[in-house]
């Protein structure tokens, strides 16, 4: 079996790629542009995909790219086909016997439905199954080439990946014992990290959140061990890397990967995170990054409905993402302000009325100017949004929810003002008081041993299911002692100076400058720390030296083998994140000079930094991994099972023991 280890990902020569760049450069150039003829006139060719390799593929490649690679029909392996004889097909599958079975269908025997097979598998191959293929003689003429792309990984943003496991809270947490399904859940989960890291061509030091109790009083529950087991499965699919001789697989270690569960921060998946692109996933119906947006319509009747997709491409989007809601909106005014005011059409319509103008004039004023339709179009659609946000923080009464969430969080209030806010709105919206007590059960776990939690539900008027969703936050909870170490569990074991219940502390390096923008996640200070080298040995251990007697090196030795700011040694090269440039734009056009010019500032970066997060990671870690990498100058990478806004991870939570035997009582915490 042929490993893809060629260097036609990096196109270009010295140009710098990010993460998702790569793999995109993979799939085009080192998979599709790779299958072709050289003494053929026409090299048009169907690429046929699973139903994993195909949102793979999606996530990274718009289908312009790939019918500029020659892709002239994309088919599901799945489904009954065409014959076509006279084409060639190239097949990207995980290597599952049901899809081996698939392929030896199409090209064996005497009528293929393909000319010839490039067959391309997204991780490593059995060796059963490698022998399955070589029984088939007919085919053997008809395979052009079969090579594991190790890319079995879905890159959503252009410093995130998921493994897309979305049941993982309910497969690992959600019971006592490890069960088949958990383990098959685990084994997928290590081997698609894995690939992550064959694709770039680094080698990792992997560390890991060290289970909490691990002294002989108390016991440990499996839940508490899920990152150990991970970080473990992961450790053996790299050493398969690395001992392969035919796959340029680094030797040494290139980056770090720091492998964590929900266990280290209940509060970020259910806070209001009060971003752009947190508010617009939280609030609005939008299903992924899709969503649904109203234009006047061209001849005078009824609004229509336009689908629009809020990306990278969309260089507004891009600008405005991670900026305080308040802030976007700002600047959104600013943007209109801007045109207006060097638009001598648009200032004579707007003179007429006098006066300031809203933002909603602004747009109005300039949606009368044709020849700029594009990018008035983008700016409209950006003031739209904000308006419907800002609506409805408004009518939700968001604004007191909020303070009242970051004030639970950072211990300035307790029992008293919540029950206080509980009874003078009885008509609050039933998801954000249970986001509240969800965030007080975190900053209170000793309230789980006594009545009080229950009371303040049924002061909340919470039906079962939610009260469900507060009570399984202990299955996350990560140790099995709360009574000896009842705060521990919610919150990290170094550097945390608690004020009454705070499981923050304020950071004295940095001003809010926008209220409600002092919630911070815990990965950004364990990413600095990392960074600095000043994780805890004891808490966040090394696979790559567990101990003194493991490779002849102690942890500190290891720990000096990672310099900080070390330049950067993937056996790829690398591009400037697109969001880190410059963003000096006054319209929604001239943003584009965002996703144009690289920053000469970012050919410095330092060893790239992966962050997993078993349970589903929230837009408020991958906002912090997008900041910290202009900080430290290092790439910072998110991974985990899923990403998820608050609505989706509470319905997880409540699915966790919605289907199971066990009672709260069973519960060992």
């Amino acid at each position: 079996m042929s490993m893809s280890d060629s260097d036609t990902s990096s196109q270009g020569g010295s140009e710098y790629k990010n993460f998702r760049q790569i793999t995109r450069d993979r799939l085009l150039y080192e998979m599709l542009r790779t299958a072709r003829r050289p003494d053929s006139k026409s090299n048009w060719k169907v690429l046929i995909m699973d139903k994993v390799t195909v949102k793979i593929m999606s996530c990274s490649c718009k289908m312009a790219d790939i019918t500029d690679e020659g892709v002239s029909l994309v088919e599901d392996i799945n489904k009954r086909r065409q014959p076509l004889p006279t084409m060639d097909a190239v097949y990207y599958i995980q290597p599952t016997k049901e899809n081996v079975v698939m392929l030896l269908s199409d090209m064996s025997g005497k009528t293929p439905l393909y000319r010839d097979a490039y067959v391309f598998f997204s991780s490593s191959v059995p060796k059963e199954l490698v022998n399955y293929i070589k029984k088939e003689q007919s085919i053997k003429s008809r395979l052009r080439a079969m090579k594991e792309m190790n890319l079995e990984y879905f890159a959503i943003d252009s410093q995130c990946f998921i493994t897309d496991n979305t049941m993982v809270l309910e497969e690992l947490y959600g019971n006592e014992v490890m069960t088949r399904k958990g383990d098959e859940c685990l084994n997928v989960m290590a081997n698609r990290i894995a690939t992550v890291f064959a694709s770039l061509l680094e080698f990792p030091f992997v560390r890991y959140r060290a289970a909490k109790s691990l002294d002989p009083t108390t016991m440990t529950t499996i839940r508490d061990l899920i990152p150990t087991k991970l970080a473990a499965a992961v450790w053996n699919c790299l050493i398969k890397y690395k001992a392969l001789k035919n796959f340029n697989f680094p030797q040494t270690e290139t980056c770090e990967l720091l492998i964590l569960d929900r266990s280290i921060d209940q509060i970020a998946p259910v806070i209001h995170e009060w971003t752009y692109d947190a508010m617009c996933h939280d609030l609005l119906n939008m299903d992924g990054n899709k969503y649904v947006h109203e234009v006047a319509s061209k001849t005078g009747g009824l609004p229509e409905k336009k689908e629009v997709l809020l990306e990278d491409h969309d260089p507004v989007w891009l600008e405005l993402r991670h900026s305080h809601i308040a802030d976007a909106s700002v600047r959104l005014h600013d943007k209109m302000t801007s045109f207006v005011s060097k638009n001598k059409a648009a200032q004579m319509h707007g003179s007429r009325g006098g006066g300031e103008l809203s933002t909603r004039d602004l747009q109005k004023m300039v949606q009368a100017l044709p020849q700029y339709s594009e990018q008035i179009d983008k700016l409209s659609l950006h003031v739209d949004i904000a308006d419907k946000i800002n609506k409805i923080i408004r009518d939700l009464g968001l604004k007191e929810v909020g303070q009242l969430e970051q004030d639970l969080v950072f211990g300035d209030v307790g029992t008293k003002e919540v029950i206080n806010f509980l009874r003078t709105h009885p008509d609050a919206a039933r998801e954000n008081k249970l986001r509240l007590l969800m965030i007080y059960a975190a900053t209170h776990p000793e309230k789980f041993e006594s009545d009080k939690l229950a009371k303040l539900m049924e002061l909340a008027r919470l039906p079962q299911d939610d009260m469900s969703a507060v009570y399984n936050m202990r299955f996350l909870e990560g140790s099995s002692d709360s009574k000896k170490n009842s705060l521990a569990a919610f919150s990290l074991k170094f550097d945390v100076h608690k004020k009454k219940h705070g499981l923050r502390k304020d950071r004295t390096d940095e001003e809010a400058a926008w209220q409600l923008s002092r919630f911070y996640p815990m990965i950004e200070e364990l990413i600095e720390k990392l960074s600095k080298n000043e994780l805890p040995k004891s808490d966040y251990p090394c696979m790559n030296d567990p101990s003194p007697t493991f490779h002849g090196r102690t942890q500190s030795e290891s720990a000096k083998a990672v310099e900080p700011h070390a330049a950067a040694h993937s056996m790829r090269s690398r591009r400037t994140a697109t969001w880190a440039r410059p963003r000096d734009s006054e319209d929604g056009y001239s943003s584009d000079s965002i996703l144009r010019h690289a920053s000469s500032d970012f050919k410095k970066m330092g060893r790239r930094i992966f962050v997993f997060i078993v349970g589903g990671a929230t837009r408020s870690e991958l906002r912090v991994c997008h900041k910290l990498t202009t900080k430290l100058k290092r790439e910072v990478v998110l991974g985990s099972s899923s990403l998820d806004d608050p609505p989706q991870f509470i319905t997880k939570l409540k699915l966790l023991t919605a289907n199971d035997d066990l009672s709260l009582d069973d519960l060992e915490i």
